[in-house]
């Protein structure tokens, strides 16, 4: 069912999501093929910490789910993703306007293909980084998602599949 969401509907979806909207991020463009997606925060009074810069967790939310929904929209639907694991390494107070550009590429999707080719799992990294209106970054983001193809279902002995 998600795979069949356009790009332009799923943006919308997710600006209006709780979360998003109560933290202030805007998500700026997804890619009709969603392999690129950029999303925005503006320092406001409700997003900063106490000593008024961008608050951790809402530059974390930023990246959050793009990586995983970006396998989900590019592999078939025999493939099991989920978000793994996250790191996040503050570089510099985020104050003002900051932004994070998410790439999946056509080397991540080959590699992911290839080592989940025989069943296998594939914990994949990406990498990409928060940076402020001066392209200086604030924060740099890692997260490891899970990739495995589905299993067939085991059937009952003597039985095909189909079969009731």
């Amino acid at each position: 069912m998600a795979r069949k969401i356009p790009a332009r509907l799923l943006r919308w979806g997710i600006n209006l999501w709780p979360p998003y909207l109560g933290a202030g991020i805007r998500v700026q463009r997804i890619s009709a093929d969603f392999r690129e997606v950029e999303v925005e925060l503006p320092l406001r009074w409700y997003n900063r910490n106490y000593v008024g810069s961008h608050f951790g967790g809402s530059l974390f939310a930023m990246t959050d789910p793009f990586f995983m929904l970006m396998l989900v929209h590019n592999l078939d639907p025999d493939y099991l993703v989920w978000d793994r694991q996250a790191a996040i390494d503050f570089v510099a107070p985020g104050r003002g306007r900051v932004r994070a550009q998410m790439r999946l590429t056509g080397e991540d999707l080959a590699q992911i293909r290839a080592c989940t080719a025989d069943g296998d799992k594939h914990l994949h990294l990406f990498r990409t980084e928060i940076v402020d209106a001066e392209a200086l970054v604030v924060a740099r983001v890692e997260k490891i998602v899970y990739v495995r193809r589905r299993r067939a279902p085991a059937t009952a002995p003597g039985r095909c599949r189909g079969q009731a």
